[in-house]
Formats: structure tokens, sequence, C-alpha cells
């Protein structure tokens, strides 16, 4: 099972087929901070019963990782939930769960409700309306941090996913909820290209200086890279230090030559949160 502290400090989040119960512990030894079993867009509509009953399996014997389900409505969502709830119930924690298509605060309420005590939900935030409704769906009880799915809501808007102007609202809106609801910063959408580093380091940097602080994979191959474009540096590991250092005694203070106050506070302690050190 999966620590929500683990969730709440992740850089990679690496997706791996439910279906294909043979590269789970192989995606959970690629170095990412999570693993995503996919049940959703990686499994064909054959292999959902199968895909469910592997991740299950994965996960009563003690595997970690986040469980993409079905989306609300779909012929398959309740069954997921049941299942989920089901080695909840037994192991006595559950796995986080990724609700895609988020969009309704209810929906996302009964999700939680149905996961049990300690429901741990990453909505992932992917249409117009879970945009329009971001700080709503992110305010449940139970939400830990939302994810963007860039790749789903530029179909429905009709734009180039690669186009990152015509995301940058998308994407500040989510930042802006999730902070707004007091969760975590935003997990960014997949960077399709797999073989493009240049473009995968490029994406990282746009999200990053939106506000999000960590990124979907979909080849084990992204991971390292997303996990160094996502990691602070040690210059900022250091300033970080150093402000929490002088802001010790309460109050205002003083640290290079510049006025430390609560916010300034908060941003150092967000940079060793996401360093492991928080």
């Amino acid at each position: 099972m999966t620590d929500t502290s683990v969730l709440l400090a992740a850089r990679t989040l690496l997706f791996v087929p439910g279906a294909r119960p043979d590269r789970f512990a192989k995606a959970a030894a690629a170095g990412a901070d999570l693993i995503v079993l996919d049940l959703e867009d990686a499994v064909a509509p054959a292999d959902k019963d199968a895909a469910r009953a592997a991740v299950s399996e994965w996960l009563a014997g003690g595997g970690g990782g986040i469980v993409r389900i079905n989306a609300p409505g779909t012929a398959w969502y309740a069954e997921d939930v049941a299942a989920v709830a089901a080695v909840t119930a037994v192991a006595g924690s559950g796995a986080p769960v990724m609700l895609p298509k988020a969009q309704d605060p209810s929906e996302v309420a009964d999700l939680v409700a149905a996961l049990g005590a300690g429901a741990a939900v990453v909505p992932l935030i992917e249409t117009a309306l879970g945009i329009h409704r971001a700080v709503e769906v992110c305010a449940v009880p139970g939400v830990v941090r939302p994810g963007f799915g860039s790749v789903d809501l530029s179909a429905e808007l009709g734009i180039d996913p690669v186009d990152r102007e015509a995301l940058r609202y998308a994407r500040s809106a989510l930042v802006l909820a999730a902070r707004a609801a007091g969760v975590a910063a935003p997990v960014e959408g997949v960077t399709t290209a797999v073989k493009d580093e240049e473009l995968l380091l490029a994406d990282c940097a746009h999200a990053l200086s939106l506000g999000f602080t960590a990124k979907m994979c979909i080849h084990p191959s992204q991971v390292t890279p997303v996990s160094v474009a996502f990691s602070p540096t040690a210059e900022q590991i250091e300033w970080a230090h150093g402000v929490v250092a002088a802001s010790a005694g309460g109050g205002v203070s003083v640290f290079e030559g510049k006025m430390i106050d609560k916010p300034v506070v908060d941003r150092a302690r967000g940079i060793l949160l996401r360093a492991g050190e928080g």
C-alpha cells in the first residue's frame, strides 16, 4: 500500500497498464516515486475484469501504487471502486485512487465515501467543466492533490496538447484551485513523445514555472529526467535551509540582506519538501 505522505512529496508518477501484471514489479523498480496502476485508457474493454483482478492481487500482496480507475458513468466504475475498497478493508489501509474526468464535487465525495476511512483521491482534471469547477473538486475532503489531463482536455477544446500557450490558462487555474482548496500542488500531465527528451524537459520547465511540482510519465526512460527537472537545485536547498534557520525565532527576520516573513518561509519549506526533507 502507499502512504499519503508519499503521494504528497512525489515528483514522478509512472503509468503501467493494469492488464500487464508482469510489468508491475519492473515499473515499481524503475525509480519513479509512485506507479499508477491503470485500469482506464491503457486497458481494452475486453481486459477490464482481468486487469482489475491483477491490480487487486498486487495491492493485496503489499504492492504500492495509485489506481487509476475508470470514470464515473462507465460500465466499469462501480466494480473498480468496489475492488479497491475491498482490498482496503482487508489490508487496513488503501491505495490512492486517481479519478478520471473529475468535474463533479458530489461524484468525488461519493468516491471518498465508498473507499472508506483514510481515502486519498487524485482527481484528474481533464475537461472544461473540471477546470471550471476545480476549486470545488479540490476542496472535497479526501482529495490530496489534483492531476492535469492535458491530452483529454486538448481533445475537448480542439487544440494541440503540445501548444503550451493554449493550455496556460487551464494549468494556472488548476494550480490556483489546488492552493485555494488547501491541497498539494498539481501533477502535470504526460508528454506523449517518449523519445524526445528535449520536449520532455521543456514541458517540465513550463509546468514548474506555473506551480506544478510533479509530472506523470508513460515510459521508464522519462522518470529520471523528470525527477531531476522537478528537484530543487543545491543552491535552492541551501537557500531554503538558511531561510528556515533565520526564521527560527519567529516574526520577521533578515537573510542575505532580504526580509524574511511567513510567505518566504512557506516557500522555503516547500522547497525542502520537494527535496524530500520536509
